[in-house]
């Protein structure tokens, strides 16, 4: 059986605190997991399937000692792939297949993070073979660097400008506006974003992604399982992954892994750019989405700063709305990795469930897509097309 047409999405759940000092990272987690669960009618102990990344605290890649705490004790299928921000996206399309396999029937992702109050696990291991290599030329410099490199050059291949790249931020603020947990509630200006301290040149401090607590989850559910719930379900249609080598240093800054990803997981759903109705795409910056909606084909490469202009990505009526939650540039970016906040959105719109202000009208189709790594340097990315499906 094709893995997309043997399971479903129908729970989902997204942590409301964004400083969370008296929360410890394991119950984030199980605090996400128990929302997710009981917005698909179920419980933790329905569940055989567990998928986290290396944000879950604990053995087995976070999962082993996450199953223990949450009590989840009929686990057949477990699943720890680390992908940074795209994880979760990847843990998605791992369920449908797991499910469709027959190694578990009631999948549940979760992703949490403190690095607003807290230490964040995930970031230590052993040395990477290529930081004997590469560190030397990165000392003083930081992840905020790296993507200023990337917008630098795309400033220089194409004209791109700071006020193109703020249009992003301004829709993000409008839409986190409606949005009472979103971590910033001002509407910024364009003037206000280019008037923020810089960080690294070009990228301002508007232009960079918040800092907070907080989590997600959702859960994956063969279909028969699905007939069984009051839920409505939404299609997994079709997925994408890929990832961006550095080529021996002759890395092109002004691409992501969306240009593979993207096609891929258009072919699988059979549908094209022109009949998706939202996207909810990483945000880690500005820049980020800038690349990703030219990779993923939105727009022609370079043409990225015109397209987000007057307006085009603010919903419910622009002609291409994005992150309505307010994404990681305005509303939570928990444990550095946006991805699951992206399915939820998506998943929110689907549904007819996003705040009202933003809600895109007869929304049928969504894309999400996740980054991981580096756009300096190295990264993978998973792309998600989902669907509307009737109750």
């Amino acid at each position: 059986m094709n893995a997309n047409d043997a399971a479903v999405i129908i729970g989902a759940y997204e942590h409301p605190g964004r400083e969370l000092p008296d929360k410890s990272l394991a119950q984030i987690h199980a605090e996400v997991a128990l929302g997710a669960v009981a917005d698909a009618g179920l419980t933790l102990d329905d569940v055989d399937g567990f998928f986290c990344g290396h944000d879950a605290p604990g053995y087995g890649g976070g999962w082993v000692t996450m199953a223990e705490y949450m009590g989840l004790r009929n686990l057949t299928y477990m699943d720890s792939t680390e992908s940074g921000g795209a994880s979760p996206i990847y843990h998605v399309s791992h369920a449908a297949a797991a499910i469709a396999a027959g190694k578990c029937s009631v999948a549940l992702i979760t992703l949490a993070g403190k690095p607003r109050t807290g230490v964040q696990p995930g970031g230590g291991g052993p040395a990477r073979p290529e930081d004997a290599f590469e560190m030397a030329m990165f000392t003083g410099a930081g992840l905020v660097s790296t993507y200023a490199l990337a917008a630098q050059r795309h400033m220089y291949e194409f004209g791109t400008t700071s006020e193109q790249l703020a249009e992003i931020k301004v829709a993000a603020s409008i839409h986190a506006s409606h949005n009472p947990n979103a971590f910033l509630q001002k509407v910024m200006t364009v003037e206000d974003v280019v008037s923020s301290p810089l960080v690294a040149d070009p990228l301002h401090r508007a232009d960079c992604c918040v800092v907070t607590d907080g989590g997600g989850a959702v859960v994956v559910v063969s279909r028969e399982v699905a007939r069984t719930l009051n839920r409505q379900p939404v299609r997994i249609m079709g997925q994408g992954e890929a990832g961006k080598l550095t080529n021996g240093g002759r890395v092109d800054l002004t691409y992501t892994p969306a240009v593979w990803s993207g096609p891929r997981a258009f072919q699988q759903a059979g549908v094209s750019v022109q009949d998706v109705d939202y996207v909810s795409v990483y945000d880690s910056f500005t820049i980020t989405v800038l690349e990703i909606l030219e990779d993923l084909g939105f727009c022609e490469k370079g043409q990225g700063g015109r397209f987000v202009m007057d307006g085009a990505l603010v919903a419910p009526h622009g002609r291409l709305p994005f992150n309505t939650d307010g994404g990681g540039l305005a509303n939570n970016h928990p444990a550095h990795r946006g991805g699951i906040t992206k399915i939820i959105e998506a998943v929110r719109q689907l549904r007819g469930e996003a705040n009202p202000g933003v809600q895109v009208p007869d929304c049928e189709i969504a894309l999400v897509h996740g980054n991981g790594g580096d756009l300096g340097t190295r990264m993978r990315a998973a792309t998600m097309i989902l669907g509307r499906e009737s109750a």
